[in-house]
């Protein structure tokens, strides 16, 4: 089986990947729209992307593509935990508090905003479409008085020396990751990681009807299913127009969520279910993940 992940190599999704996924082949993409796009043209059989941050909130890029875009159903939730580090190329060890110039993914940057201030105050950040490729540019650029925020594993897939580890701002710094297939693909129920199941469906609400949000969430109040997460969107077709994502802790049965979205459709929402699965808690020390290198 190959799974398409966002790449390169020793990103926070491919640490997921080679903790839930050790056997399989994996494939890093640039981009998260790579990912989308390598499994809707059969490139891969799975794909791995970020969801959304502890500290920085959904990546929206994931949300939107899964809405607008695409015909793909989430089949396994990975969360997974998040340590930030500030890095150097080697020849720069000495004088890393001279760095010129940061490089990393946005979210991290944010994840790590008391360490710059403090430390490296003022100095200019540069956006790359992950941590790991923010490391990887460091390797290719010693001659730069730059450094990078990424994880342990990029700082030793591109040969970097840490200079500060820990340098997000809170401690509980997690990060969901959705795994998507075209194909229906049973997980192993077995083991700590596995939490168990979650439901996330998209509602669309009727236009201009008031209370419409309060008769959309008691339709679930009333059947006591517990909503873990309820985030807005918007439509992408005019200001005030959004969506609904609405994540439920229980597997889609035949029963509680049909009579959830039958009433729901009732009251002229519009509902998608995006997929019914396992979640896991993932939380490989590096060491180990060395074992797959």
């Amino acid at each position: 089986m190959k799974i398409g992940f966002l790449g390169p190599k020793a990103t926070f999704t491919d640490i997921a990947v080679r903790e839930m996924f050790p056997k399989e082949e994996s494939v890093p993409y640039a981009t998260i729209p790579d990912c989308f796009d390598a499994l809707s043209e059969d490139e891969i059989e799975l794909a791995v992307v970020p969801l959304e941050n502890a500290l920085e909130g959904s990546v929206n890029i994931t949300l939107d593509y899964l809405v607008h875009e695409v015909d793909l159903p989430i089949i396994a939730e990975l969360t997974c935990p998040i340590r930030q580090h500030f890095m150097v190329h080697p020849e720069n060890l000495d004088s890393w508090k001279e760095t010129e110039r940061i490089y990393s993914h946005s979210h991290a940057i944010a994840q790590c905003h008391k360490f710059l201030h403090k430390e490296l105050k003022g100095i200019p950040y540069t956006n790359t479409t992950s941590t790991a490729a923010a490391a990887q540019f460091i390797k290719e650029h010693p001659d730069m008085k730059a450094g990078a925020i990424a994880n342990e594993l990029a700082a030793k897939e591109y040969g970097l020396s840490i200079v500060r580890k820990d340098v997000h701002d809170i401690h509980y710094n997690h990060t969901r990751f959705i795994v998507l297939s075209k194909n229906e693909m049973p997980l192993s129920e077995d083991g700590s990681s596995f939490k168990g199941y979650k439901t996330t469906v998209m509602i669309t609400l009727p236009s201009d009807r008031a209370g419409a949000l309060h008769q959309v969430l008691s339709a679930f109040a009333w059947r006591r299913l517990n909503l873990s997460k309820i985030e807005s969107r918007p439509m992408k077709t005019g200001l005030g127009n959004y969506f609904f994502i609405i994540d439920i802790d229980m597997k889609q049965d035949e029963v509680l969520i049909p009579g959830v979205v039958a009433e729901l459709e009732a009251l002229d929402c519009k509902v998608k279910i995006l997929g019914s699965y396992p979640y896991y808690q993932l939380g490989l020390e590096i060491s180990k993940l060395n074992t797959y290198l």
